[in-house]
This record gives structure tokens, sequence and C-alpha cells, in this order.
């Protein structure tokens, strides 16, 4: 409702007066408060009291004119009377539902700027525009009030009975305009119930949030200050804190400008972004010894997997004269490789190490990941060896040994398969059967003069697991309880 008002007052005698407004649908339309009104009854009293007042000759001189026609107000009485308090109450109840509607537009339209601050979805924009299609209705009926108040002024001494009639009609009608469109305002906003539920809950969020986020900046600006007064540069964190500095500059610019939702975004960005950098700031410390010792720890292995890959060569001596060249081919390229490992090892250490100089924490970090990594290849390479040749010494000696704990293994499996059935379910049956064959077959190789041992205990694990992938498939098959 675009028009300024005044709530109008009572009058004497329980009417009010409306003042002109001017200006059209959309202007500003200003109603004057009335005053106390006075009616002929009134008037009448004071003019009897001023008689009475008067000397004797002047009394005498001025009752004729007292009650004479000319210069004085018309007495109204009887149904003029009555048509014109009929038009002023008229007139008092229009006036008392077009300030109901328009107060009730003004809280609605907080409640409409408020869901427009927050939720830009379809929803959203579609209640805007209700609203404002709601507000073109207000703007009618209430030129209509403001026209039909104008047109009357139900305060004039010589008002007609049949004017006063029609200003009632004219006002009534304007009244129960006002009343409807309030009545559709009413239930507009009823169904805005949840979107403003919402769009309230995002604003009650909007503070607390740009608040931790700032408490979370100063948090790591202070922990960066901390480290870098124990020596300790931290420009990696640094830059990542100054990156932060826009972010910071659009939450003072706040929601009016971003937007609420935005802005609440931008919050928690930013309280991730700076409690990450925080507790990262606090670890430095921590990380920086932890590099110290990791650089001394892999020193030394590096420098005992120099000494133990020395004693791969006898070890493959040892197989190349005992076993055939199946057993030991793929051992071949141990030694070579194993210094080739230690030797990048120890570059990499030296490259960690000057990281850990000039606190570049990641590439120091990095360079150690590199070097664990080769190491462990290189171990693990070097125990395989060992490894080998006592496996080949211990089948050579007692292949039986091999073979029953093969055969206990395909057993079981087979005897989990027969539980509480006639015939073994298929999917089981065949890779257990197969997985005999399989063994028999290895078992047979091992006839010869030269026969192949790995190979023989290749083909064992491999039965071993076969038949333990068909026990856990039964076990899972029957919920676990075989």
């Amino acid at each position: 409702m675009t028009a300024t008002h005044t709530r109008p007052e009572a009058g004497a005698g329980g009417s009010s007066a409306v003042g002109s407004v001017s200006g059209a649908r959309g202007g500003s339309h200003e109603r004057r408060a009335p005053g106390r009104q006075t009616g002929p009854a009134g008037q009448g009293l004071r003019d009897v009291l001023a008689l009475v007042l008067l000397p004797v000759p002047l009394l005498v001189a001025a009752l004729p004119a007292a009650f004479a026609g000319g210069g004085t107000r018309r007495w109204f009485g009887g149904r003029g009377e009555s048509q014109r308090a009929e038009a002023q109450a008229a007139r008092d109840a229009a006036a008392e539902a077009f300030y109901e509607l328009d107060t009730a537009q003004r809280d609605l339209k907080i409640s409409i700027e408020t869901i427009n601050a927050v939720d830009n979805s379809s929803r959203g924009r579609k209640a805007a525009e209700d609203f404002a299609a709601l507000g073109r209705r207000i703007d009618d009926v209430s030129h209509a009030y403001i026209t039909a108040v104008d047109a009357h002024d139900l305060d004039r001494d010589d008002l007609e009975p049949s004017v006063a009639s029609s200003a009632r009609t004219q006002l009534t009608r304007a009244k129960d305009d006002l009343v409807r469109v309030k009545g559709e305002l009413d239930r507009f906003g009823q169904g805005l119930g949840a979107l403003l539920g919402s769009a309230e809950t995002q604003l009650a969020r909007l503070a607390p949030a740009v608040e931790r986020a700032r408490q979370a900046l100063l948090g790591a600006s202070n922990a960066l200050d901390a480290v870098r007064a124990a020596g300790l540069r931290a420009d990696e964190l640094a830059a990542r804190l100054a990156a932060l500095a826009p972010e910071l500059t659009k939450l003072n610019q706040g929601a009016g400008k971003h937007g609420v939702a935005e802005t609440l975004q931008r919050a928690d960005v930013v309280l991730r972004d700076a409690e990450a950098l925080r507790a990262e700031a606090e670890r430095l410390p921590e990380r920086a010894a932890e590099i110290d010792r990791r650089l001394v720890s892999l020193r030394t292995r590096a420098q005992a997997l120099t000494t133990r890959a020395g004693s791969v060569e006898p070890v493959l001596s040892e197989l190349r004269r005992r076993f055939s060249a199946a057993c030991w081919q793929d051992l071949q390229q141990v030694p070579e490789q194993a210094a080739v490992n230690v030797r990048q090892a120890e570059e990499k250490l030296a490259e960690a190490a000057k990281a850990r100089d000039e606190q570049r924490w990641a590439d120091a970090t990095s360079r150690l990941s590199t070097v664990r990594a080769l190491l462990n290849a290189t171990d693990e390479a070097v125990s395989a060896a060992g490894d080998r040749l006592q496996r080949l010494d211990a089948v050579a000696k007692d292949p039986q040994q091999e073979i029953e704990r093969t055969r206990f293994a395909v057993r079981d499996a087979q005897r989990l398969a027969m539980a509480g059935r006639h015939t073994p379910d298929p999917r089981h049956a065949r890779p257990l059967d197969d997985s005999v064959t399989r063994l028999d077959r290895a078992i047979a190789g091992l006839e010869g003069r030269h026969p192949d041992y790995w190979h023989f205990l290749t083909e064992t694990e491999a039965v071993r697991q076969t038949a333990a992938r068909v026990v856990s498939d039964i076990r899972e098959e029957r919920g676990g309880g075989a």
C-alpha cells in the first residue's frame, strides 16, 4: 500500500473527520489528523450562555437575532442527523480497515524481504511476484477508499441527507473491499510459513557463522606467528593465509552486497581452511622433528641394506651350484638392482635433507617417502634370495612335509563341501578336483636328476590358495556357520 496515513481519531459524539488526500495510486497520500468537532447542539448551548451573560439591555436586543435563521448554523435533527451519523460511522470503519490492511502489508513486506535476501529459488521468486500482484490489488482498493473519503465532507453544516446516504454506501463498499483484500493478504502470509522459517533460520546463522570464520582466521594468524617466533619460516602456510584475505574482505562487506546464502557458504569455507591452517601451523614443530628423525633412520637403513646386498651374490652362487636354473633365474638381477636402489635412496636422502634445511616441508616429506619405497623394494629383493635358498633346502631334504601340508588343506576343503550333502556343489567340487590333479602333477615333477623344486613349491602354494578360497566361499554361503 503506497499511501502514508495517520490513524483516524474519534471526534466528538463518536465521529471522526478525514481531510483531503492528494495524489494518484503510487503517490503519497496524507490523511489530516482530525480535531475535536463541535456539533450543532453544542454551538446552540454556547449561544444561549452568551446571551444569558449579556447585560439586560443588550440581551433584549440580541434575542430576536439569536433565534433567527440568517447568519447562524442550521439545526439538523431527526432523519438528517441520523444519515450523517451513519455515514460518519461508515467512514470510521473504512478508515480502520484501511489502517489494518496497511499494517498487514508492511509486516508482510518485511517477511518477503527476508525471504528474498536468502532464497533465490523458484519458490522464493514466485513469492515475491505474488506479493507484488497483491500489492497492486491493495493499491486499487486503497485508491478507491481515498477517493470516497475525499469526495464527501461529512462535517459540513449544510450536508444533505441524500449526500450522507450516498457517502455511507460508497464508504461501506470501500471498507468491504479493504477487508476482502486483507483476507487475501493474510492467507498469502500463512502460506509463506516454510519459506520464512528457512530464511529466518539462515539469517540467525549468519552473524555467528561470520564471527566464527573471523575468529578462525585470527587463530591461524596467531599460530603462524608462534611458529615464526620458534625460528620456522612456514612460507607455504603464510601464502595460504594471505590467500584468504580477499574472502575476509567479502565477509566484512556482508550479506547486503553478496547475499545471505553466498555469505554463509563463504564463512564455512573460510572457517574450514583457517582451522586447517592453524592445525598445520601448530603441528609444524613436531613435523620438523619427525622429518629429522626419519632422515637419521633412513640413512641407517640404507647403510644396512648396502651391507646386506653384498650377501646376495654368495646366495646366488649356492643356488646355481645346487639347483636347476628355473629355481634362481628370476633372482639374477637382485644384486645389481639392490645397488641401484640404494644409490637412488641416498640421492633422495640428500635432496630431503636440503629441503629440510630450506624448510620446504612438503618437498622433504615427499623425498623421504620415495626413499622409503626404494629401501622397501630392496629389502624384499635381498630377503627373497635368502628365503629362496632356505625353502629349496627344506623341500630338497624332505618334500613329503610340503606334500602332506597341501593334501591336508585340500581334504579339509572337501570335507566342508560334503558337510550335510550327499553330493558336493559343482562350484566347489570342480576346483578341488582340479587341485588334486595339479598336486599330483607337481609331485611327479620331482622325479628325475634335476627336479624343479621351485616350480613344485609354487604349485603347492597355488593349490592351498584354491582350497582356502573354496572354504571361504562355502562359509560365506552358509552364513559363517561351518
